[in-house]
C-alpha cells in the first residue's frame, strides 16, 4: 500500500515536471516569435517623421540595415525572417524615401552627411551604442560617415554593392555622371531621366543576371511608382548631385579601413550594372582579413541570393 501511494506521489511529481518543462518550452518559443515579429514605427528627427522597421530581441547584437537608391528599408525584408531570432535589426527609411517624410528641397538639405546625421540621431534615440553595420549602395556613404563619427559604436561592417574606392565606380556608367557633377546645367536633365526612368529601375536589379526569371517585377514597379510621386525627382536629382562629396570622402573612407580594420563580410553581387566588382579587391588591400563572398547576384543582391546571404551573416557574426 505504502509502495502504491510512493509511486502515486512519483507518478504525479513526473508529470507535472513534464507538465512545467513543457509550458515553460511553449511559453519561450511564444517568446521567440513575439522577438521576432517586425514592428514598424515612426520617430521625430530634428522635425522629420522618420520610418523605421524592427524586429529580433532587443539585447542580441544589433545590425544597421541601410538601404540603397531608390529602395527603403522594405528591401531588407527577405532578410528579417531568417534572421531575427538571433539578432537585433533595424532598418530606416531616409528622408525622401519609403515612408519617412519627404520634405521639399527647400526645407530639407538632401545631402549624404545630412541623412548620415539622421540616422545618426535614429541610433542615438534608440540607445543603440554597438552595431554592426550593413551597407548598399547609397548605405554606403551613409555608414562610413557614421563609422568616420563614431569608430567605438561599429563592431562589424558587412558591405553589399556599397563603394568606397575609385576601382567601384564602373567609368562607362559613372562617366556621364561625374560630366553632371563637374557641370550640372548642361547635363542635369539627362541625369534626372535616368534616376527616374522606370526602365532603369528594372535595370538596376537585373543588371545582366542570368535568371531575370527569379525576379519579382513588384520590386521595380514599386521603386518606379515610389519614384513618380509629386516632388520626388527634385529631391532624388539634389541628393545625387550631393554623391560627390561621396568620392571625395573617399580617401577617408580608405583611411578608417585601413586603420581601424573593422571585422568585414563583402557581399557581392557580380551582375551589377553600376558597381564593379573591382572594389572587393579595393576592401581587401585595405582589410586584408575581411571575408570576401562573390555571389551569383545583382545590384540588390538580396533579390536573388537572400538565404545564401542569411547564413554568411550568420557564420560571420556568430
Amino acid at each position: 500500500m505504502k509502495f502504491m501511494e510512493t509511486f502515486s506521489r512519483l507518478v504525479g511529481a513526473g508529470f507535472l515536471l513534464a507538465l512545467w518543462t513543457c509550458l515553460s518550452a511553449a511559453q519561450s518559443g511564444k517568446d521567440v516569435r513575439d522577438s521576432m515579429a517586425v514592428t514598424y514605427h515612426f520617430v521625430q528627427i530634428d522635425g522629420v517623421n522618420v520610418f523605421y522597421r524592427e524586429a529580433g530581441p532587443k539585447d542580441a547584437p544589433a545590425i544597421l540595415l541601410l538601404h540603397g537608391f531608390p529602395s527603403s528599408s522594405r528591401m531588407f525584408d527577405p532578410l528579417f525572417p531568417l534572421l531575427a531570432d538571433k539578432y537585433h535589426l533595424i532598418a530606416p527609411d531616409y528622408p525622401g524615401f519609403g515612408h519617412s517624410e519627404a520634405p521639399p528641397p527647400e526645407k530639407f538639405q538632401y545631402t549624404f552627411e545630412h541623412l548620415a546625421n539622421i540616422v545618426d540621431r535614429l541610433t542615438e534615440t534608440l540607445r543603440l551604442t554597438k552595431y554592426t553595420m550593413y551597407m548598399s549602395d547609397y548605405g554606403g556613404p551613409i555608414g562610413y560617415r557614421l563609422a568616420l563619427a563614431h569608430p567605438d559604436r561599429v563592431a562589424a561592417l558587412i558591405v553589399q554593392n556599397a563603394v568606397a574606392h575609385d576601382e567601384g565606380l564602373e567609368e562607362k556608367i559613372w562617366a556621364p555622371r561625374r560630366a553632371f557633377w563637374a557641370d550640372r546645367a548642361s547635363h542635369e536633365d539627362r541625369v534626372r531621366a535616368g534616376l527616374m526612368s522606370a526602365e532603369i529601375a528594372k535595370m538596376r536589379h537585373l543588371g545582366n543576371s542570368p535568371h531575370p526569371d527569379r525576379y519579382n517585377p513588384d520590386l521595380w514597379t514599386d521603386e518606379a511608382a515610389f519614384l513618380a510621386r509629386p516632388g520626388m525627382a527634385q529631391i532624388q536629382i539634389e541628393l545625387f548631385y550631393d554623391y560627390r562629396s561621396n568620392v571625395g570622402q573617399y580617401p577617408a573612407y580608405q583611411e578608417y579601413l585601413r586603420e581601424k580594420k573593422p571585422p568585414t563580410l563583402v557581399l557581392w553581387g557580380r551582375y551589377d550594372p553600376n558597381f564593379s566588382v573591382r572594389e572587393t579587391d579595393a576592401i581587401g588591400r585595405d582589410v586584408p582579413n575581411a571575408q570576401i563572398n562573390i555571389l551569383q547576384a545583382g545590384h540588390f543582391a538580396l533579390d536573388e541570393a537572400s538565404a545564401e546571404i542569411a547564413s554568411l551573416i550568420r557564420k560571420f557574426m556568430g
